[in-house]
């Protein structure tokens, strides 16, 4: 499908999620934090979330898409409101960087790899398959995903070394 005259640009900060039909393109920049990713190919509906941590344990009054337990389920719940199912959707996963690999006892699983392992077990919970993934490593990646193809644009950023920053970014 041809790209739409003015899509909506929707940009996801760590804790976001959003759910959409053609015309919109979700964008975010990860580090440790994860996406996941759901595409309907016949539809053309898809969403994208930001999650911070795998869970904070006990949830809360309302979900809380910080976390990738209730992140999963804010968009189980839109797939359900749109009318289909999870399983017809494709699904892929990003993120899960080591945003500080100098830092800590190496034997230590950090944050990243919580969420991505989190992000495993979620799919594996709800029955669902992953299509793809690129997770891991250092450094930032910037998402791009268009709803009315399905395409997905990655750039990943490797942290840069001896910044005296310890996430490698560069103070404007």
């Amino acid at each position: 499908m041809p790209r739409p005259a003015a899509p909506r640009d929707v940009y996801l900060q760590p804790g976001d999620l959003h759910f959409a039909g053609v015309g919109t393109r979700i964008r975010t920049l990860l580090g440790s934090c994860v996406s996941l990713v759901f595409w309907h190919p016949r539809h053309r509906l898809g969403g994208m979330c930001h999650y911070m941590l795998p869970t904070r344990g006990m949830p809360g009054p309302k979900l809380d898409g910080r976390y990738g337990d209730e992140a999963m389920l804010l968009l189980l719940e839109a797939i359900s409101a749109r009318g289909t199912r999870a399983s017809e959707y494709h699904l892929r996963i990003f993120g899960g960087g080591n945003m500080f690999p100098n830092v800590g006892a190496r034997a230590t699983r950090h944050v990243g790899q919580q969420n991505i392992d989190m992000a495993h077990q979620l799919i594996a919970r709800h029955g669902l398959v992953s299509h793809g993934e690129h997770v891991g490593g250092t450094g930032h990646r910037h998402l791009i995903f268009d709803i009315w193809s399905g395409q997905l644009a990655l750039k990943q950023s490797p942290l840069v070394a001896d910044s005296g920053c310890p996430t490698g970014v560069q103070p404007a």
